[in-house]
């Protein structure tokens, strides 16, 4: 059952990314197979064939699939009891997946015939069928021919059904309600409300859910805030320990530390290609080209509960509530904290760390006493205790490290080191994962304790079990990244390099565990910098290694499919990225290790692969090569170029950024010889400056404000090499290019760009003409620009006002806001 129900996941994850290129018989097949099989004994597999038809539907084939809504009807009819609850899990799915669809007329809004059969169906004799129907109502559009009366009083009815599967339903049916219709919910908003108050009270998480999903909605506050008395301590209650809980987590367990992890244990982990930030300030930002919801499929699967469910609705109503939630919990929590039963006292810090986020400005004038109190937490008998306790003690880190050291902070890190070598393995990885926390916000304040860290992290390597060590391998990339080049300390390298070493090389070729390895060593290689150097062969030739290990894998798979396995293109983009960590770290150094190499043909080929985070990634180590070492970058110009310019395609954004940053640093080692290079990519580059709104992604995604800015810095750079090529365009540009590089802090890159922007103006000053007063702002928006740039900037400024007369001039700045007019008078005298 398990492996026929992860092969439905692995069809649908291929569904969700090549359907449209299936070939239409097999198309045809999977669809046919899918409602054949609806009806299946095993409820994991009619769930799974739901997610692959929900799926199948969202790729637009609902209209390419005319018969599936009337035949999922009519399988409602069936007397097998599996078929028609199949039936109606696929229906929920799509309701949820394709609301809109199914009110629209392009499919003749088959929601009109879909909600009377749901509403048939909750007078059906079947409780589980009852309540099938009441999973499947919600989403009638307000013109469906249903009165939303007619299903709220079925709904209401069902809401008293003494069967707890039917209530459990009526809870889903009005969450999603919530979501689709809330309008329909209004006027009945109290007496639902009660009935959630009273079913969450039974424990019941899909009533839980519903005040997460209430949490999003905008009325959240005035439907909400009457009842907070009420639904505070519910929820508080909620977030206790079960008893089936703890004996699930062996919570009566305490050493383990001993006992091997099992393969199950271990959640597969997805490496973060490198996406080049400006300056380098947010190393490993996330990427903006998947989307990151593709994990909730098979969360149903998963162990989410009701303790899971009340914290996620108290951190999600403390954001909404902020302050106003505390008097409500203040008295719950002196009570909770303190309580002699572990299990009680583990929810009140469970609870104190969901509401960090959202009360934290309440909460202040409490932390100098509760802090202490959760460090002393941290010893406690009770593993599930010290655990959570690590965990809410990182989320007021921020708070920790912005109070004197020695008050906080030290007793803090004292005492999670301690726990990293807990004997109990959940409270190893709480510490772990919190100390990663501590490291990030705290930052260049662990410098003075870096040697009693390296102990204790060293130390766990020889401790740990597999789970663990891959999350101690990120609490040192972590550190890496927090204190830099502080790091490169003879003593502490001498700490941390030969257990790094001695993992490296137990590990063979094909092993995962090199990947959160090869990621720790990247950070590791890149704090260092030259103290990375002895041991920077053998790392280097391994990386060299499995990248040309995987391109010769695959080219085998795409010659013999049938013969071959398609290789893991993980191996090869981690090891590119550990590549690209030496490059920064070690500068001119990794040069002759490039030239005993063939590391050059094997980036030609991985910018040329078919999986957007190789081409990510080679561009990435690219840009580090120029910048190191460009005498082995130079002889493969004429071959990179074009390829450089095919990737400057926005709709993967990270490959596109890196692309154009590999460019950018090209052309400020080509100089003038860039010239023959410049066509090919500078149509592209204007192209995507233009683009009416970069997509909002692309800020959240990044920790960072880099893709908006890479581009407008590589034009202003190709400008600066080329000017007689770029200038011609400058209208096409200067506008967006003026207000994407006033946002950004001084620096190298914003330099060469802005120089290169007032080269091109000298040799088009027409093409600035219109745009002026954008220039002028982007101009103000430097701090310190060097002498020569500011001279360059007067000289502009100065031209333009003689040019077009004293008069012209007043007009011209009475448009400029206070703000611009002073720095423009006190910095340029204009």
């Amino acid at each position: 059952e398990p492996t026929r129900s992860l092969s439905g996941l692995i069809l649908k994850n291929n569904v969700k990314a090549h359907f449209q290129s299936f070939p239409p018989p097999v198309a045809e097949f999977i669809k046919q197979e899918c409602l054949n099989h609806l009806g299946d004994n095993s409820s994991l597999i009619r769930a799974t064939i739901g997610i692959l038809i929900t799926t199948i539907a969202s790729k637009g084939e609902l209209q390419m699939w005319p018969e599936l809504l009337p035949q999922l009807c009519n399988l409602l009819n069936s007397e097998d009891y599996n078929t028609c609850e199949g039936a109606f899990g696929a229906l929920q799915k799509i309701c949820e997946d394709s609301s809109e669809l199914l009110d629209s007329d392009a499919l003749n809004r088959p929601l009109n015939i879909m909600i009377p059969k749901f509403l048939q169906f909750f007078k059906h004799c079947s409780p589980k069928i009852r309540y099938r129907g009441a999973g499947g109502t919600p989403h009638g559009p307000p013109e469906s021919g249903w009165e939303s009366q007619t299903c709220e009083n079925h709904l209401f009815a069902l809401a008293v059904d003494e069967d707890p599967e039917v209530r459990k339903n009526v809870c889903r049916a009005l969450v999603m309600l919530l979501e689709v219709r809330i309008d329909r919910l209004l006027p009945h908003m109290y007496s639902i409300i009660q009935y959630m108050l009273q079913r969450t009270q039974d424990s019941d998480e899909n009533a839980c859910e519903f005040w997460l999903t209430l949490a999003e909605q905008p009325v959240c506050k005035d439907v909400l805030t009457a009842h907070l008395v009420q639904l505070i301590p519910i929820l508080v209650h909620g977030m206790r320990y079960s008893e089936i809980d703890i004996i699930l987590l062996k919570g009566d367990v305490e050493e383990d530390e001993a006992v091997p992890d099992s393969d199950q244990d271990i959640k597969p982990r997805f490496h973060k290609s490198r996406t080049v930030t400006l300056a380098h300030e947010e190393q490993r930002g996330g990427d903006g080209d998947g989307d990151g919801d593709d994990e909730d499929d098979d969360e149903t699967l998963s162990d989410w509960n009701l303790r899971k469910c009340s914290a996620a609705a108290l951190d999600v109503l403390a954001n909404v509530f902020r302050e106003e939630l505390l008097p409500h919990l203040l008295p719950l929590l002196k009570e909770l904290l303190f309580h002699l039963e572990w299990v009680v006292k583990e929810s009140g810090i469970l609870v104190l760390g969901a509401i960090a986020e959202g009360c934290m400005q309440g909460m202040v004038p409490y932390l100098p006493e509760l802090v202490p109190h959760l460090i002393r937490c941290l010893a406690d008998r009770k593993a599930l205790v010290r655990s959570i306790a690590c965990w809410t003690l990182s989320r007021y880190a921020h708070w920790v490290v912005a109070q004197p050291p020695e008050l906080y902070l030290k007793p803090l890190m004292t005492e999670l080191l301690q726990r990293i070598l807990d004997s109990n393995k959940r409270v190893q990885e709480a510490a772990c994962s919190a100390f990663a926390t501590l490291e990030e916000e705290a930052c260049t304040e662990l410098v003075p304790y870096l040697s009693f860290i390296l102990d204790t992290l060293v130390f766990a390597f020889g401790k740990y079990q597999h789970k663990n060590l891959l999350i101690l391998y990120d609490a040192i990339g972590t550190l890496a990244d927090s204190v830099g080049h502080h790091l490169n300390q003879p003593e502490y390298i001498q700490k941390l390099m030969p257990p790094l070493i001695q993992k490296w090389n137990e590990l063979k070729d094909e092993d995962k565990d090199l990947f959160p390895l090869l990621e720790c060593l990247s950070s590791v290689a890149t704090a260092l910098q030259s103290g990375f150097l002895p041991y920077c062969e053998p790392v280097y030739q391994r990386c060299v290694t499995l990248v040309q290990k995987t391109l010769a894998q695959a080219m085998m798979y795409n010659q013999h499919p049938e013969q071959y396995e398609a290789p893991d293109k993980d191996f090869m983009i981690v090891a590119l990225d550990l590549l690209s960590g030496l490059a920064e770290g070690l500068g001119g150094h990794v040069e002759q290790l490039v030239a005993r190499s063939n590391i050059m043909t094997l980036l030609f080929q991985c910018m040329q692969d078919t999986m957007p985070e190789v081409r990510q990634s080679s561009f990435a180590l690219l840009g580090d090569l120029t910048k190191a070492c460009f005498v082995h970058v130079k002889p493969c110009i004429a071959e990179f170029m074009p390829i450089l310019g095919t990737n400057l395609n926005p709709e993967f954004i990270s490959v596109c950024n890196n692309a154009t940053w590999a460019i950018g640093e090209i052309c400020m080692q080509m100089g003038a010889e860039m010239q023959p290079y410049v066509q090919m990519v500078l149509t592209n580059l204007v192209e995507i400056i233009n683009r009416p709104n970069t997509p909002k992604t692309l800020l959240e995604n990044t920790g960072g404000d880099w893709g908006v800015h890479r581009d407008p810095i590589t034009i202003g750079r190709l400008g600066f090499v080329c000017p007689q090529e770029v200038a011609p365009m400058l209208q096409q540009f200067i506008r967006p290019w003026c207000t994407s590089l006033r946002n950004i802090r001084d620096n190298e890159e914003k330099d060469s760009a802005f120089r290169g922007i007032c080269v091109m103006i000298g040799v088009n000053p027409g093409g600035v003409v219109q745009d002026f007063i954008f220039f002028c702002d982007a101009v103000a928006s430097w701090v310190s620009p060097k002498d020569d740039l500011r001279d360059m900037f007067y000289k502009i400024l100065h031209g333009f006002k003689a040019q077009v007369g004293e008069e012209n001039w007043q007009q011209f700045s009475e448009q400029f806001p206070p703000l611009l007019k002073e720095r423009l008078a006190a910095f340029y005298g204009v």
